[in-house]
């Protein structure tokens, strides 16, 4: 159990998808200040589901039949058939919140297809699995939220012109990657 929620922190602030491996920067620098949460709770959710599908369905049904060589090819349709009825489930759950227009930032996410790959790369069980999906989802929603935050704050200052838009957003997930090498000796193994 300590493992685990190691490697849940581990996952969400020291090895971080989008900072450490830039995995999923395409939904973060296209998301819109309206949607932040709903993207964060989607893409955690959709990690979680299909992090610990994909280790379930690779160490019980392609290692067993030989075939690990396509797991590429069942992960990438799992996560694409999960996304319609988890926005579906999301958007009745979450009344409040509006999951329309997700579909195509959640699809284009590279982090979902890395954190299936990473979890079966590491033979560890469901429950680190499990544990590094949920990490990976929960860093995703934190560095989304203040990447959206940092870049309200650019918006009302006057930025250079050469700076403005992709720059200094590339420049602001840079900072924010900066700060969490802070994290770095946070846990030691």
């Amino acid at each position: 159990m300590t493992e685990a929620l190691l490697t849940l922190i581990s996952t969400a602030l020291i090895n971080n998808l989008v900072l450490h491996w830039p995995l999923g920067v395409d939904p973060l620098l296209a998301s819109e200040r309206r949607q932040v949460h709903a993207l964060g709770i989607a893409t955690t959710c959709l990690m979680l589901i299909t992090g610990t599908f994909g280790y379930a369905l690779y160490h019980w049904l392609l290692v067993p039949l030989d075939l690990t060589a396509l797991r590429l090819f069942v992960f990438l349709p799992l996560s694409v058939l999960l996304i319609g009825p988890l926005l579906k489930v999301l958007s009745k759950a979450f009344s409040t919140m509006s999951f329309e227009g997700l579909w195509p930032l959640l699809l284009g996410n590279a982090g979902v297809l890395g954190v299936a790959l990473l979890n079966v790369q590491d033979n560890r069980g469901v429950f680190h699995a499990a544990a590094l999906s949920l990490g990976a989802g929960l860093g995703f929603w934190l560095v989304l939220s203040l990447f959206n935050d940092l870049r309200q704050r650019t918006l009302d200052n006057d930025v250079p012109l050469p700076f403005r838009g992709l720059p200094i957003d590339l420049i602001s997930v840079g900072l924010i990657a900066v700060a969490f090498l802070g994290f770095s000796g946070l846990i030691k193994t």
